[in-house]
């Protein structure tokens, strides 16, 4: 029997990257920052901030950085130098509590809010790619 592991449920939507405006204080995108987010795919709010380019309008927004389609199958450009919202943001169930933001992004997206059921109950630690993973036999440990 083969062990199949739900995808994390944000592989599937990316409705908050195409609903919220993501907006940061400038210095995240400078080189010298922690998150370095790629600068060319910001645009400046003002003095203090920037956002991710795509979002910086009411209506219509996606991120530059959101590839794939929403509600099947997506993906982040830069998920490892993504700004400080992206990484603070949760999804509904994630951490056990419904989460009216992501509702409200499904929800303009047409997407079902998530459910405690969305989620595996033990999600393994992630593993590099090619790496090889050992898995108990079923019923032991």
């Amino acid at each position: 029997m083969s062990l199949a592991l739900k995808p994390h449920p944000c592989q599937k939507c990316g409705a908050c990257c195409a609903y919220f405006r993501v907006g940061f204080y400038w210095w995240e995108a400078e080189t010298e920052s922690e998150y370095q987010v790629p600068k060319h795919l910001t645009v400046d709010l003002d003095s203090r901030q920037r956002c991710m380019k795509g979002t910086e309008h009411k209506h219509q927004n996606r991120c530059v950085a959101l590839t794939g389609k929403i509600g099947e199958h997506v993906s982040c450009s830069i998920y490892e130098h993504r700004p400080t919202p992206c990484r603070q943001f949760k999804a509904s169930y994630e951490n056990g509590e419904q989460e009216p933001r992501c509702d409200q992004a499904r929800a303009k997206h047409g997407l079902e809010p998530l459910t405690k059921y969305d989620w595996p109950e033990i999600r393994p630690p992630p593993v590099a790619v090619g790496e090889v993973i050992s898995l108990p036999p079923l019923g032991v440990g």
